[in-house]
């Protein structure tokens, strides 16, 4: 718990959590953009059913890979999708769940798996990285205790009006729902260059007991991969901050 004295604006912070609804069960956001194009089309219906992680492996996360994995991890909300290829291809030891229901970035990560001569419905899709496209939340709820070995938010919806805050996925309620599913010892990267997100992170995270900050940094680690998210941040000119909370 932060005992540390506070100031006024991170008091009304404070009195946020203190007053805050439950996350909602509600999904929101966009679920599509600019209509699938006919390539973008037949990766999702042909080949996204194929790489999907299977409902049959949700009491055993390691079941639904080619391959048994060292470890598992999950990327909820992957956005385009750069930042769980990069993961997925320097470890291909990991079972690599990616979760994004945005329909236009799941077509952007699908199409980088392919070459533009490949037939969707026959195409070898890779041993250790399964897609998610509906609510992560089901995967959080039924997934079983200490399954996880890491988890990444890069860049999430930050919903900055006071009155969206229950949408935010870095939510009090959620915290010991993440503790459960993690591993002892897990790392949580959290990536946001939005202000109003990284002042919520910082006093969500700074009132629980569920996870140690082991890092806080506005310079990206070297080893993690850049997104188009972060670019666009600094085109923006926003300051982006990167933190790993330890699973306790």
């Amino acid at each position: 718990m932060n005992t540390t004295k506070k100031s006024s604006s991170e008091k009304e912070l404070l009195f946020s959590l203190e007053n805050e609804k439950p996350a909602t069960e509600r999904l929101y956001g966009r679920r599509r953009g600019h209509p699938l194009r006919d390539r973008q089309q037949r990766l999702y219906d042909d080949y996204l059913p194929r790489i999907k992680f299977p409902q049959t492996a949700l009491k055993e996360p390691a079941s639904a890979f080619g391959q048994t994995p060292k470890e598992v991890w999950m990327e909820v909300g992957f956005g385009g999708g750069e930042h769980s290829i990069a993961r997925h291809q320097a470890n291909p030891e990991v079972g690599y769940i990616a979760c994004e229901v945005f329909e236009n970035g799941v077509c952007s990560l699908l199409s980088n798996l392919l070459d533009e001569t490949d037939d969707e419905k026959s195409a070898p899709i890779p041993d250790m990285l399964r897609l998610w496209n509906e609510d992560a939340r089901i995967l959080i709820r039924e997934f079983p205790d200490q399954s996880i070995d890491k988890l990444f938010l890069m860049f999430p919806d930050p919903w900055p009006k006071a009155r969206h805050a229950k949408r935010r996925f870095v939510h009090p309620n959620r915290i010991p729902l993440l503790h459960r599913i993690l591993r002892t010892g897990a790392h949580w990267h959290v990536a946001s260059d939005d202000p109003t997100y990284q002042e919520w992170v910082l006093e969500v995270m700074g009132n629980q007991y569920y996870f140690e900050k082991i890092l806080e940094t506005t310079e990206r680690p070297s080893d993690w991969p850049s997104t188009r998210y972060e670019q666009k941040a600094y085109q923006a000119g926003r300051q982006p901050i990167f933190w790993i909370f330890k699973r306790v």
